[in-house]
């Protein structure tokens, strides 16, 4: 089994890591309030990232991959 999970590609990987979070975090947080805490801590990076320009998206992903090294 550990040989397939070399070979998923990385979304794959996200995906699954975020559904595997996604049901901890249900667990974690039964009340509503704590729901939308957390939706709202998802949701101000992401919109943020889509009001980017895509010429933007791409110069954040290069300052990103050349401080990891790549």
């Amino acid at each position: 089994m550990g040989g397939k999970l070399a070979e998923m590609s990385t979304r794959t990987k996200y995906v699954l890591a975020s559904i595997v979070a996604a049901i901890l975090v249900f667990w974690i947080l039964p009340s509503p309030i704590d729901w939308l805490l957390v939706l709202a801590l998802i949701a101000v990076p992401v919109v943020g990232y889509m009001m980017l320009d895509p010429s933007q998206r791409t110069r954040l992903k290069r300052v990103g991959r050349k401080r990891l090294g790549s």
